[in-house]
């Protein structure tokens, strides 16, 4: 791996780290924004604590060492977490400003996937 592919690494999973961990804390603490928002897309006020926690928990599965395969399955939860909220405001026509966050985020899960090091990697048996 090249040390321009490390920093992109880095950069993209930190700030995606931060990204995540400071959503699923607002969401765990259940702050007003949240909650309004939360209601406004048609959710019950408890997928805050699911989202919240699971958040949480997959901040730290991306950024300890070892565990490939917990890794992937988090990135795919990140992805799937994101990639929900894009449609969930598209399907009742929010505007631009409420995709910006979930993009950013959507985006940053894929640099970082793409960008992982290979000790980060799942091993194919066919390789």
């Amino acid at each position: 791996m090249t040390k321009r592919n490390k920093i992109i690494y880095w950069v993209a999973t930190i700030w995606l780290a931060l990204g995540m961990l400071s959503t699923g804390i607002v969401q765990l603490i259940k702050m007003k924004e949240e909650a309004d928002m939360i209601a406004h897309l048609g959710y019950p006020l408890y997928f805050l604590t699911i989202l919240g926690v699971w958040k949480v928990l997959g901040v730290i599965a991306i950024l300890i060492p070892k565990f490939p395969l917990l890794k992937e399955w988090t990135y795919a939860g990140f992805f799937f977490a994101m990639s929900g909220a894009i449609f969930s405001h598209l399907a009742i026509g929010d505007g631009a400003k409420d995709f910006f966050g979930p993009t950013l985020l959507l985006i940053l899960i894929l640099v970082s996937w793409y960008f992982r090091p290979a000790d980060r990697k799942t091993i194919s048996i066919n390789q």
